[in-house]
């Protein structure tokens, strides 16, 4: 069957047709044409939404569900259909299931349940077996099968050596290794960031320290060893300031942002919910500002909506002892739309697909169809009933927000929203 996208406004600056309203004809998943009005035959299905915005396909740079393992936070049927639903086309999937992605037979189970989703899924191996931070897992062989990058998820390298190592093994297959910048020592039990709300309320703080001095190191070895590094979920202006200077001196180097640091400072911590407590912690409004200006102008490279399903029994606790992470899929868009320009969110979430060698989509005809549909002018209030995940720890509940995503199309197939 052959689908319509009737009159739809093209956002994607690469496209002959950008900015403009056109009618998008697919067929087998692939743009057959392109033009002001395109009459439908018997063997067409029609879709017209109300302002409709078209836009390449979005990408996650870290995502975390269930399955395998933890199939009551949300299995990755689910999960898929969550971020197809989302706007999301392309992801990567953390390595915190379990079994630990450490191997190319886990690789290639976890790329065989994908099969037939609308949102690609790209998995992340483990950089070490069973993460464990001790000998390195076998890279080469779980390449080979699919795994996209490595690195321990929330897990910082802690020997140096072993990071050193692990860049020189990767040139040979153009492999990325990813660092989570935080330094454990210096976090301790740390629960959130240490400022002034921490001491007002009398919560064990994690110090900006703990991630700049964490980052410092990785990027004097990547000098020393060269190598792909991608640094995650940078929450600090320090950090910020430290991977600006190491991209102007040529360093091999890509960054990501979360969500909740973007969006969240501090003081959102003061009321005790247990949803806002993520990893790496909620930071200080100078760091929030940090973050956005680096993202703006290009130092952080993509966006990352942490999405994190935890059950109710590990979240729904005090503070202190509840699970960090929190959902970020469903209202990744309206909340970002909010904040920054419409093209400028796009942009966000869509050029991160370089940095890990994923073929960039293009809306022409002739390429395969990989697309978002939204419409950025629908505001809402975000509630419950927007949750399509089986978990509910969501720190955006009641936020107003601005644009909604229609569905996605990929792989062929055609999710929609309600």
């Amino acid at each position: 069957m052959k689908i319509l996208l009737k009159n739809a406004t093209v956002l994607n600056p690469q496209s002959s047709h950008h900015s403009s309203r056109r009618d998008i004809l697919i067929s087998a998943g692939i743009i057959v044409q392109i033009s002001e009005t395109i009459k439908a035959d018997k063997e067409t299905k029609v879709y017209t939404f109300e302002n409709l915005h078209v836009s390449c396909g979005w990408f996650d740079s870290g995502v975390s569900f269930g399955e395998p393992g933890y199939e009551e936070r949300e299995t990755l049927s689910n999960g898929l259909e969550v971020a197809a639903r989302s706007g999301f086309t392309k992801i990567l999937l953390n390595s915190n299931t379990y079994p630990v992605p450490d191997s190319k037979s886990i690789i290639g189970h976890l790329i065989k349940m994908a099969r037939g989703s609308t949102t690609s899924l790209y998995p992340l191996g483990a950089l070490t077996v069973e993460s464990k931070g001790e000998q390195m897992a076998s890279l080469y062989d779980m390449f080979t099968e699919g795994a996209i990058a490595f690195g321990d998820h929330k897990s910082p390298i802690q020997k140096a050596n072993l990071l050193k190592i692990a860049l020189q093994y990767c040139q040979s297959f153009e492999g990325i290794v990813i660092s989570h910048p935080i330094n454990k020592e210096l976090a301790g039990k740390g629960v959130m960031h240490e400022g002034i709300t921490s001491t007002r309320i009398g919560m064990k703080g994690i110090p900006s320290m703990a991630e700049s001095v964490q980052i410092a190191r990785d990027l004097e070895i990547l000098k020393y060893a060269g190598g792909k590094l991608h640094i995650s979920n940078i929450s600090t202006e320090a950090g910020v300031d430290l991977i600006r200077k190491s991209k102007k001196d040529g360093l091999n180097l890509s960054c990501s942002v979360g969500l909740p640091q973007l969006i969240f400072d501090e003081v959102e911590l003061e009321s005790f919910d247990p949803n806002f407590k993520v990893y790496p912690p909620i930071r200080s409004k100078t760091d929030q500002q940090a973050l956005r200006a680096g993202l703006l102008e290009g130092t952080i490279d993509m966006i990352s909506s942490m999405h994190e399903p935890i059950n109710i029994e590990y979240k729904k606790l005090e503070f202190e002892n509840a699970l960090p992470g929190c959902l970020g899929l469903e209202s990744c868009f309206g909340i970002l739309n909010k904040v920054f320009p419409l093209d400028k969110v796009l942009s966000f979430l869509t050029r991160g697909v370089k940095c890990f060698g994923i073929p960039e989509s293009n809306i022409d005809v002739g390429a395969g169809a990989d697309l978002t549909l939204f419409n950025p002018e629908k505001s809402y209030s975000y509630n419950e009933k927007d949750l399509k995940s089986t978990s509910k720890n969501s720190p955006y509940l009641g936020l107003k927000l601005q644009g909604k995503v229609l569905g996605s199309f990929n792989n062929g197939r055609l999710t929609l929203n309600d």
